[in-house]
C-alpha cells in the first residue's frame, strides 16, 4: 500500500512539536526559497490520525502459526503450537542496540544521474541538491510542504478542489474528511528529524539529538571537516552563487588527508564509541563537535568517480570510512563525477520520510536547479565564510581512531555485493497476468534459495504503516505454505506439473502475498504484537511464556532473507548489508518492464550464486506464465 522499504523505526523527542502551528513565513520568501506552496498545511491531518490498531490475540497467534509452518517440520510445529503500546520498545531497539550502526542499520539510496548531462559535473550537482534541500526544510518548516497522502482515487482527492475544501476542516477532523473520498493520510512525524539531527553515542543507550536554530551545513572531503551558513539570520537561503563559490572553495582545498581521520569513530561499537566521544569533550573539543551534530545535514564530497554499480553500493553503504558521519540523520553523498546517494541513519525514521525527501531533492534539482553549469560563482571571501573544524587529539584519541580503522577495513573486505537486472519483463507484464509483482519477486527469492541450499527460511519484508498515527513498519512474512509448494514444483520436480499447474500455483502465492501486504499495511501483523508482548513480559519482570524460549521464535526472528523494495524515478539503486551473518540483504524494485535486484551477503553466503538462482526463477516464471515447459 505505501513505500515498503527496508527500515525499521520510529523515534520522538522533545525538541520540537510535529503538529505545532507553522512558524511565520520568512520576510523575504520569494522565489527559490520553496520547492512548493500547498493549499493544505503539512500537518493539518496529523491530529486526526487513527492509532495504530492493537490486533486480537488470537489472529495474531494464528498468523504466526502460519508463518512458522513452511520453516519447521510437523514435530517441531506441533511442540509450536503446543506452546501456544509498542513504538517506546522498538524505539529503544534501535538506541540500545551496541552495534556499529554501519552494515547493521544504516541503509542507502543512489540518485539516477541528471538528465541533463553537463548537470552531473561534482560541484554543479552538489550546489543545485544542496539548494533544493535547504528549500525542502524552508517548505517543511513553514508548513508549505504537501501532505503526504495515498489517494486511491486521485481524480477525487488529488485536486486542488478538494485541498481548497479540506484546509478548512480542522485538523481534529481533517483525516475523516480525506478517508470520505479514498485518500489516506500518512504519518509525518519523523519528518523532522530529517535535519540538524545526529545520534549521540551513549553508554547503554544513545539519545537524539535536534537542533533546529542552526544555520549551517557540514562538509566532509578527504576526511576534513568544513561548515558555512546556509541560512541567513532572517532564515532565507543564502544565494546559490555563494554555496557554489564556497563548495569549489573546499574542493580546491590540496590538504592532504588526516592522519587520524575522526570519522572512523562513528563505525564504532556504540559504547566504545561513547566512552571516545567523552574523551572528545574532555579534551577541548565540545563546541566543535557540537558544530558536527546541529548542521542542518552532512555534505560528503568524494574525489573520485564511480566505475560501476557494485563500487556505487560499496561505496554508498560504507566508503572507506574517513568521509562519513555515519550518525548524521543522513548523508549526502556526491562523487567526482556526480554520482549521488543518501545514506541514512535508522534509529529516527524509515524509509517513507526519506524517499519524499529523495523525491523531492532530485525532482527540484533537476528541473528547478539553482545553478546551471555556466553560473560564476559569487566572488566572495570564502575563506572567511567556511570555517575548517580542527578536533584536538590526545593519544588515547588516536589508538581509539587506529583500532577503528582497523576494524572498519577488516569488517568490510568481507561483505560482497552484486546485482542483476532481468530485462524480460516486470510490472506492466506481470499486471496484465493479474500477478501482483511483488510477490513474484519475493517467490523468485523463495525458490533461489531452495535451488541453492534446499531450504526454506525465515524471510522478511518490511512494510510502512504509516497511516496510522506514528506508525513505523510491520513485517511481512513472504515464506509461506504456498510458496515453499510452489518453489518445490518448480526446483525439484517441474516436469510433473504443466504450465497450467504451475501458473495456479504462482497465482494462490500472489493471492496469499496480497493478503499478507495489506494485513501488515493496516497494523495487523503479528511480529510487533508479539515483540511488544515480550518487551512487556520482560519490563514487569515476568517469566517469558515458552513461546519466547522456544528455538522456533528464535529461527523465524534470525531473518537470513532481508529483503526491501522501492519504486521511485528518482531512484536509480538502494541497498544495506544482512541483518544476520549467515544471511542475504536484498534490496529490490520491480520496474515497468524489467527487475533489479541488489543483494549482498557476508563470506557464509554466495551473492553471485543466489542472484543466478533469482535470475533462473525468474526465466522459470516467465516461461510457465506463458505456458512453456520448464527447462531443468
Amino acid at each position: 500500500m505505501v513505500a515498503r522499504l527496508l527500515l525499521r523505526v520510529w523515534p520522538r523527542g522533545p525538541t520540537v512539536v510535529p503538529g505545532a502551528p507553522r512558524r511565520p513565513l520568512s520576510a523575504s520568501s520569494g522565489p527559490g526559497q520553496y520547492l512548493q506552496r500547498s493549499i493544505v498545511p503539512t500537518m493539518h491531518y496529523q491530529d486526526s490520525l487513527p492509532r495504530l490498531p492493537v490486533p486480537k490475540l488470537e489472529d495474531t497467534i494464528r498468523r504466526y502459526l502460519s508463518a512458522q509452518k513452511p520453516l519447521l517440520d510437523d514435530e517441531q510445529f506441533s511442540y509450536v503450537v503446543f506452546y501456544f503500546h509498542i513504538l517506546g520498545p522498538w524505539f529503544d531497539m534501535y538506541l540500545t542496540a551496541r552495534d556499529s550502526v554501519v552494515l547493521n542499520f544504516n541503509p542507502f539510496m543512489a540518485f539516477n544521474p541528471d538528465p541533463k548531462s553537463e548537470y552531473n559535473d561534482q560541484l554543479t550537482r552538489a550546489t543545485n541538491m544542496t539548494v533544493s534541500a535547504i528549500r525542502f526544510l524552508k517548505t517543511l518548516r513553514d508548513g508549505l510542504l504537501e501532505p503526504e497522502v495515498f489517494h486511491l482515487n486521485p481524480a477525487k482527492s488529488d485536486t486542488d478542489t478538494f485541498k481548497r475544501l479540506i484546509r478548512f476542516v480542522p485538523s481534529s477532523l481533517s483525516w475523516y474528511g480525506a478517508y470520505l473520498v479514498n485518500a489516506y493520510p500518512l504519518d509525518m512525524s519523523q519528518y523532522f528529524r530529517l535535519f540538524n539531527s545526529t545520534r549521540l553515542p551513549k553508554p547503554s543507550r544513545d539519545e537524539l539529538f535536534t537542533d533546529d536554530k542552526a544555520r549551517h551545513l557540514l562538509v566532509l572531503r578527504k576526511g576534513h571537516f568544513y561548515v558555512f551558513d546556509v541560512l541567513d539570520q532572517d532564515g532565507n537561503i543564502v544565494s546559490a552563487s555563494e554555496i557554489q563559490a564556497h563548495l569549489k572553495y573546499i574542493l580546491s582545498d590540496n590538504s592532504p588527508a588526516p592522519e587520524f581521520p575522526l570519522a572512523y569513530l562513528t563505525s564504532e561499537n556504540r559504547d566504545v564509541w561513547a566512552e571516545l566521544r567523552q574523551k572528545l569533550v574532555s579534551g577541548g573539543n565540545e563546541e566543535t563537535l557540537r558544530k558536527v551534530d546541529s548542521a542542518v545535514f552532512c555534505l560528503c564530497l568524494d574525489d573520485f568517480p564511480i566505475k560501476d554499480l557494485v563500487h556505487l553500493s560499496h561505496n554508498m553503504l560504507h566508503g572507506d570510512g574517513t568521509n562519513r558521519w555515519f550518525d548524521k540523520s543522513f548523508n549526502l553523498i556526491i562523487a567526482k563525477d556526480g554520482t549521488a546517494a543518501v545514506h541514512f541513519e535508522h534509529a529516527w525514521g524509515d524509509g517513507v520520510a526519506v524517499l519524499r525527501f529523495f523525491n523531492e531533492v532530485f525532482k527540484d534539482s533537476t528541473q528547478a536547479p539553482a545553478i546551471t553549469p555556466q553560473s560564476q560563482p559569487a566572488s566572495t571571501d570564502s575563506s572567511a565564510a567556511v570555517q575548517k573544524l580542527n578536533f584536538k587529539l590526545n593519544d588515547a584519541l588516536k589508538t581509539g581512531i587506529s583500532a577503528a580503522k582497523e576494524k572498519f577495513d577488516a569488517t568490510m573486505k568481507t561483505l560482497t555485493i552484486d546485482f542483476i537486472q532481468f530485462q524480460r519483463g516486470g510490472k506492466e507484464f506481470l499486471k496484465k497476468q493479474k500477478l501482483s509483482p511483488d510477490s513474484v519477486a519475493q517467490l523468485a527469492f523463495q525458490m533461489a534459495f531452495l535451488r541453492q541450499y534446499g531450504q526454506t527460511v525465515a524471510t522478511y519484508e518490511s512494510c510502512s504503516t504509516a497511516a496510522f498515527k506514528h506508525g513505523r513498519t510491520e513485517t511481512i512474512r513472504p515464506a509461506s505454505v504456498f510458496t515453499k509448494r510452489c518453489s518445490e514444483a518448480f526446483v525439484r520436480e517441474p516436469s510433473k506439473h504443466s504450465a497450467g499447474e504451475l501458473q495456479q500455483m504462482i497465482a494462490e502465492c500472489s493471492k496469499y502475498h496480497n493478503q499478507l501486504t495489506k494485513e501488515a499495511a493496516m497494523g495487523q501483523g503479528f511480529d510487533r504484537h508479539l515483540f511488544a508482548l515480550r518487551y512487556l513480559a520482560a519490563a514487569k519482570g515476568i517469566v517469558l511464556p515458552e513461546l519466547f524460549l522456544d528455538p522456533a521464535y528464535g529461527q523465524i526472528n534470525h531473518n537470513i532473507l532481508s529483503t526491501s523494495t522501492l519504486s521511485s524515478p528518482a531512484v536509480n539503486v538502494g541497498g544495506f548489508a544482512p541483518v544476520v551473518s549467515n544471511g542475504f540483504g536484498i534490496g529490490y524494485a520491480v520496474h515497468d518492464n524489467w527487475i533489479g535486484c541488489n543483494v549482498s551477503s557476508y563470506p557464509g553466503r554466495n551473492a553471485r550464486e543466489f542472484l543466478q538462482c533469482v535470475e533462473k526463477a525468474l526465466e522459470d516464471m516467465f516461461d510457465a506464465i506463458e505456458g512453456k515447459s520448464i527447462k531443468s
